[in-house]
């Protein structure tokens, strides 16, 4: 499968087979929530959110791939993620884009 941010691929003539999105709402423990306050107060780097946002970005791609390939996609074009916060510490991640067979 391939994907890219763009709206086409080069040398490739696609049809259009639809939106496909994944999401996943994510959190820390809460141990790890209180390290990070208390890393707040000093400043740095949040290691363990970006660790919980990188895990949520690549299972919210996953769930959007596994979409795509139900339609028989070759490609997703115009891929987008947003994310939200949901509740302190939780944070929701959505991939979503344009499902595209080869002609």
């Amino acid at each position: 499968m391939i994907l890219v941010t763009t709206d086409a691929i080069t040398g490739k003539e696609l049809e259009m087979l639809g939106l496909v999105k994944g999401s996943t709402i994510q959190t820390v423990n809460a141990l790890r929530d209180i390290g990070a306050g208390l890393k707040n107060l000093v400043g740095g780097e949040l290691t363990k959110y970006n660790d919980m946002m990188n895990n949520a970005r690549a299972l919210a791609t996953k769930r959007m791939v596994e979409e795509a390939q139900s339609l028989g996609a070759d490609a997703i074009v115009g891929i987008r993620y947003s994310s939200a916060s949901v509740m302190q510490s939780a944070a929701e991640v959505m991939a979503y884009g344009t499902a595209v067979k080869f002609r």
